[in-house]
């Protein structure tokens, strides 16, 4: 077994502010997302994604892949969205053991009334801070991390077919 190649102190500062940071934003940008639009990050995230496409309409799997998420415990969270009357659910047309999440009028206009408020967080807590050349190295760096992790099936395709 190879020796441990520990982080440099440059590395370490890099990584614990990068970690640290990620913290602080995320919990800054739902703070205000609950508290501007009462939506929470998941909320926000099946919202928004639903709108996305044409007919605000995705098979349940695949809403889930894109959240990185079970599909068990996205079925959890649609329920109490359901409840709200922000999305329901169908049967799959082509396979009878999908279903299907749609976005409802409600929900529409729940992701329409939030996307200002939390574009304007986002540009506030994070963009606006940043240079043009700041902001090109960021899309660089976290496209290269994703593309490096892109091919790693996530936890929700390990679920029975939803």
């Amino acid at each position: 077994m190879d020796a441990p190649r520990w982080l440099d102190e440059r590395e370490d500062r890099a990584w614990r502010g990068y970690r640290r940071m990620r913290r602080l934003l995320d919990l800054e940008l739902a703070r205000e997302l609950t508290q501007d639009a009462g939506l929470s990050e998941a909320d926000y995230d099946v919202l928004s994604d639903l709108s996305e496409t044409p007919q605000g309409r995705l098979r349940l799997r695949e809403l889930a892949d894109r959240m990185l998420w079970s599909r068990s415990r996205l079925s959890h969270h649609l329920t109490r969205m359901q409840q709200r009357g922000l999305v329901t659910r169908e049967e799959c047309a082509d396979d009878a053991r999908g279903s299907v999440v749609v976005l409802t009028a409600a929900g529409r206009q729940a992701i329409e009334s939030a996307a200002p408020g939390h574009v304007a967080a986002v540009r506030r807590h994070l963009i606006d801070l940043l240079t043009p050349a700041e902001i090109d190295a960021l899309g660089a760096l976290t496209h290269r991390v994703v593309d490096h992790l892109g091919g790693r099936a996530p936890a929700a395709r390990h679920d029975r077919e939803a």
